[in-house]
């Protein structure tokens, strides 16, 4: 193997032990994890859940200002589901580092990295990843078959849909925990892997495309460090 393939591979496993690392448990600390999670999922995920929110008020405004419901609301409703899935995972990561030195996170963390790239990238594949990727590429139909008058009504759809794109991308904000929650590099890359996946056309093709690159990355991340 050449020596610029090595040294990417050092630089990718050195990069993994910045991430999952814990601060220790507190109120404060799980206050301010998912309140930085939350916005982090907002600013990550709503570029790719605008034509859902789109419809959702386009279908609002078609049925009367006496049954109209803010799109905030379904917006909660949506944003509710990445708020609770920041608790799960602030509960994750300190039982997972909480009880670990430094120097023995820093010798698994490469590991876990790749392990979780791999695992990201096989769940790619599966059926669960292509139903939940369908009706997130299926505004329409989603509306259609989960409408729900009302403001319950609408924090309702806007949770049912959360889940669906949960179920689409939990694999992939798996890698962000493990690389580090404030890696700007990872946010980057993962937005946009999601909003080409959600969006842009041939969707279920990139998604195997995305699924190819994070094994292959995996190895790279996990046999350097093995």
């Amino acid at each position: 193997m050449s020596g610029d393939s090595m040294s990417g591979m050092d630089n990718m496993a050195s990069m993994a032990t910045s991430g999952l690392s814990a601060a220790g448990w507190s109120l404060a600390g799980a206050v301010v994890f998912v309140a930085i999670w939350t916005v982090m999922m907002a600013a990550m995920m709503l570029p790719a859940a605008a034509p859902m929110i789109m419809i959702f008020a386009s279908a609002q405004a078609r049925r009367g200002q006496g049954a109209l419901v803010p799109t905030w609301i379904f917006t909660a409703g949506y944003l509710l589901v990445w708020l609770t899935a920041g608790v799960i995972v602030y509960v994750i990561v300190e039982a997972a580092t909480g009880t670990m030195s430094h120097s023995g996170a820093t010798a698994w963390a490469p590991i876990a990295l790749g392990t979780i790239l791999v695992v990201a990238g096989i769940y790619q594949f599966t059926p669960l990843k292509r139903v939940c990727l369908r009706h997130c590429r299926s505004p329409f139909a989603f509306v259609a078959m989960h409408w729900r008058d009302g403001r319950l009504g609408a924090v309702r759809m806007g949770v049912v849909h959360g889940l669906f794109c949960l179920g689409c991308c939990w694999a992939l904000f798996a890698v962000l925990v493990a690389a580090g929650v404030m890696s700007l590099a990872w946010m980057l890359a993962l937005t946009l892997a999601v909003f080409a996946e959600k969006v842009l056309p041939l969707g279920e093709l990139t998604a195997r495309v995305i699924g190819i690159a994070l094994i292959v990355a995996g190895l790279a991340v996990f046999l350097p460090a093995a």
